[in-house]
């Protein structure tokens, strides 16, 4: 047989969506895409209602799962700790993966293993890269871990486990709980993906201000688990115990499937006042919070900066309209606001802010509806026409004399017309609002250069987000935007005896908004004997000045005893915001300031054991074997080895180091210095934009037996990415990387991890490839081997796709066009022609086909042996079932395209 070369894969602009990726096909499943099945027939299917999650695992046992969690004063310390056990007769690997909330900082890691702890040590990022390149250099494999979600982050490890052993992992995090929309909120996930005979959650809360009020939900709790949540609380403590039996865990009375499946979330508020806040006080150091209630909300003056290029075509756009509407429903009487919508032209609907009486917002609700989308993205112009506006307004006395004025600008792209170069924009834009007003900037999608967005926020007193471009991008931006409507202050400064009081955090703060909280910390003179705090304001009709007092030996007696306590958590706690603030600032810093700022950040990370951007977690085996190396490097967004800055979407990760046998990855000459080029990228060059492209050559068994039917399989993949120009081709015999200028190419008899810029791609010997795709999608290609001499069969390729929620709708292929879910019917069962098999009628995309059941392999955990999946066939190669027919998917040559 000839081969024949087949379109598979057109990715278009990358989404994410928190789903499963669904693998096998049955009463209860979807399907994958199984590139290994033979003569062209279904490739991926899935029902209209979802499906249940492929269960993967082997003989790998949870025995016990256990999350224990300490709050005190907003800071919250917890730890996850998994025991597992290998009740099979051979060595299997054993997964620890948890998922943490990207705010937190991770503390501590151990595994033990056959009674040894091999516990984790914080070092600097250079020296953690230095360990990682030396174990590489020994041929030792990697694995990668990257983020998932929108709040939470994967933490995960693999490990082989031998028969009857068992093995106990353990992470430690804190976190600083953030009030927003007057609430505190805690988030566990919860994914065992087996039935775990003893699970628990524990969580104490103690707050000396008195506990407002308590809600716990999990997501997949039903009346059976509810009955296993136990809350109780008093005053000024709080404990939440979540302790279900298997069966309470158990889908259904005979089936071996977890409820546990979600998030459990715990929030609260505490009792406040208007008053100087709540003070806290262990061992020198001072926390101090403050959220005053029952004040008059300020009147605040908004101008919408919204994109409408045609890059924000789509969902992107219809979102940025419903959200709009709704904000603009919202609109407090007292409010002004205006709305500004540019592409390289620059349409404002006002000439100057007005105010948001009924009339008014009707009138910008119609303008909204009918907004339409243009051309390219001009923001530098677009944002200095909205600090005129306000500028006028102000000197004009158009606006109230105590109000709060900001700008909210909403972008998915990078600026082409006008002023292009960010850096000249930022400074524009800095130096026209003068620090008289707070820029919010909401990049949408992965597109956006969000360092840009961030710096220019960050410089202007406002913050930066990432929108996801999600079905709720419109809540997305509502929500955003909730937090953010009610400004109760103006110009809060906190003030502390001077002589007494060092190492503050920050003291000042623009604005202070209804729901929200300030949080202070420091440390204190030993000398100190009475608390001094003292504060000033503006609210919407008056200075505000409050003054408060504590007795430093009271306010420590109140802890000294608290078993909620976890060692001396003011000053964690003080180290914790101390380094966020220093990241913070160091984004807007340049020079010797923002060396100063990193220099100071790393200390504390080190010294308070913090796995931050600029420290590494590095386990080590005890010297007597010190063979295997675990480096959980920094916090950021991952690309391979080395991360990039921090930025919203921020990311830990993990590597995992173990002997690999044969060739080490050292023997590349070209290795090393793919290591170097990826220092120093900005945060865009992580996310896959457009134009990933997989085509595959078919081929055929050597020959066939008693004239039955040609069995086909893959032999060769092409990957290409043209934006980033890459390209890889990946034969049984040898995988080759063409990225730019350089050529690579490496036998299957090699272990491998190459680290780009914009992609990774690790080489499993003799079983498979990962290319990861920045923060898309990520492809695997499995390798199957068969007997040199078999008389039939010849070795091939599998292709699957992780993560296919992040491809857009646009996706396209001859598996492609199935990463969208179809709805799709079958009925009318009955036998069919071949003994055994059944066939049935399916409706599906306006046609009725006859289908028939049938039985392939899912080579993902066995890629020897496989798994039989049960599948219905579509005959005549699918034809009313896949767009077009099955001959509009073959092309010339490896990277060509179809016209389909």
């Amino acid at each position: 047989m000839r081969p024949m070369l087949v379109y598979l894969l057109l990715v278009s602009v990358p989404t994410l969506i928190s789903a499963d990726f669904i693998i096998a096909e049955s009463e209860d499943h979807g399907v994958m895409y199984g590139s290994h099945l033979p003569n062209h027939q279904l490739l991926k299917m899935k029902r209209s209602t979802r499906g249940r999650k492929y269960k993967e695992g082997g003989e790998i046992d949870i025995y016990s799962l256990k999350i224990d969690s300490k709050i005190t004063s907003r800071f919250a310390h917890n730890v996850i700790t998994s025991r597992v056990v290998n009740k099979a007769t051979q060595s299997k690997e054993a997964l620890f993966e948890v998922e943490l909330p990207k705010t937190a900082f991770i503390t501590n890691f151990t595994m033990i293993i056959d009674g040894v702890k091999y516990s984790g040590d914080v070092k600097e990022k250079e020296v953690a890269e230095q360990q990682y390149k030396e174990a590489v250099s020994r041929g030792e494999t990697a694995g990668l871990v990257k983020a998932s979600g929108r709040k939470m982050e994967k933490f995960k490890v693999s490990i082989n486990v031998a028969p009857a052993k068992k093995v106990t992992f353990e992470v430690t995090y804190e976190e600083l709980l953030k009030r927003k929309l007057g609430k505190y909120e805690m988030i566990l996930r919860v994914k065992p993906m087996q039935l775990v005979k003893q699970f628990q959650i524990d969580a104490h809360i103690f707050e000396p201000k008195g506990i407002a009020f308590l809600n716990v939900h999990g997501t997949f709790l039903t009346n059976d688990l509810g009955q296993a949540l136990v809350k109780n609380r008093t005053e000024t403590k709080a404990h939440i115990s979540f302790k279900p039996t298997l069966e309470q865990q158990r889908k259904c009375p005979d089936c071996s499937e977890t409820l546990l499946d979600g998030d459990f979330v715990i929030q609260y508020d505490v009792n406040r006042d208007l008053s100087s806040g709540d003070i806290q006080i262990v061992n020198g150091y001072f926390v101090h919070h403050f959220a005053p209630a029952n004040l008059p909300r300020v009147p605040k003056n908004v101008i919408f900066v919204i994109d409408r290029s045609f890059s924000m075509r789509g969902l992107k756009f219809k979102q940025t309209k419903l959200a709009l509407l709704r904000i603009l429903g919202d609109m407090d009487i007292n409010d002004h606001f205006t709305i500004i919508s540019f592409d390289s032209i620059i349409e404002n609907w006002t000439d100057s802010l007005v105010q948001a009486t009924p009339e008014n917002v009707l009138k910008a609700k119609k303008y909204v509806i009918y907004l339409r989308l243009g051309a390219e993205t001009n923001i530098n112009d677009s944002l200095l026409l909205a600090v005129s506006l306000l500028d006028t307004a102000h000197k004009q006395k158009q606006l109230p004399e105590r109000s709060a004025s900001m700008i909210i600008l909403l972008t998915d792209g990078d600026p082409n017309v006008g002023e292009k170069d960010p850096a000249k924009i930022q400074i524009n834009v800095k130096n026209a609002i003068q620090a008289r007003y707070s820029l919010y900037c909401l990049g949408f999608g992965f597109d956006v250069d969000y360092s840009f967005l961030e710096k220019m926020a960050l410089d202007n007193g406002g913050v930066a987000r990432l929108i996801y471009d999600d079905s709720d991008s419109a809540l997305q931006l509502q929500g955003f935007y909730n937090e953010v409507a009610n400004p109760l202050l103006l110009d809060v400064e906190m003030q502390y005896q001077e002589n007494a009081i060092s190492e503050l955090t920050e003291v000042n703060f623009r604005q202070y908004y209804d729901g929200s909280e300030i949080v202070v910390a420091g440390k204190i003179s030993n000398s100190l004997d009475v608390f001094m705090i003292g504060i000033t304001a503006h609210t919407a009709s008056t200075n505000l000045s409050l003054e408060g007092k504590v007795n430093v030996s009271e306010a420590e007696s109140i802890l000294q005893y608290q078993q909620y306590i976890f060692g001396d958590f003011t000053e964690r706690l003080w180290a914790y915001l101390t380094i966020q603030q220093l990241l913070k600032q160091r984004i807007s810093a340049s020079g010797r300031e923002k060396k100063k700022l990193s220099d100071r950040a790393l200390e504390l990370s080190l010294k308070y054991s913090f796995v931050t951007p600029l420290t590494s977690m590095v386990v080590t085996k005890p010297e007597e074997e010190k063979t295997d190396v675990i480096l959980v490097p920094d916090k950021p967004i991952w690309i391979g080895m080395f991360q990039k800055e921090k930025t919203q979407s921020a990311s830990s990760s993990l590597r995992v180091f173990a002997p690999s046998e044969g060739s080490s990855i050292s023997q590349h000459s070209s290795t090393s210095q793919r290591f170097s080029t990826a220092r120093g990228l900005s945060p865009k060059l992580s996310y896959v934009s457009s134009g990933i492209k997989v085509n595959g050559q078919l081929i055929g068994d050597k020959k066939t037996e008693n004239n039955q039917k040609l069995n086909t399989y893959f032999g060769k993949f092409g990957l290409e990415n043209k934006k980033i120009n890459m390209k890889i081709v990946v034969t049984t015999e040898m995988i080759a990387i063409y990225y730019r200028e350089e050529k690579i190419i490496i036998p299957w008899s090699t272990t491998a991890t190459l680290i780009y810029e914009r992609f990774s791609v690790s080489i499993k010997k003799e079983k498979n490839l990962t290319v990861m795709m920045g923060d898309g999608a990520t492809f695997i290609i499995v390798l199957h081997r068969v007997w040199k001499k078999h008389p039939l069969h010849r070795d091939f390729l599998g292709f699957y796709t992780l993560d296919s929620h992040r491809l857009s709708n646009m996706t396209h292929g001859l598996l492609g066009q199935f990463y969208r879910d179809i709805d799709y019917e079958v009925y009318n069962i009955h036998p069919g022609s071949d003994p055994g098999k059944t066939d049935a009628t399916m409706i599906v995309k306006g046609h009725k086909l006859t289908v028939t059941r049938g039985w392939q392999k899912d080579y993902r955990l066995d890629p020897k042996q496989g798994a039989n999946v049960s599948c219905w066939f579509v005959h005549n190669n699918g034809k009313g079932f896949i767009d077009g027919i099955y001959a509009d998917y073959v092309v010339s040559s490896l990277f060509d395209s179809t016209q389909i």
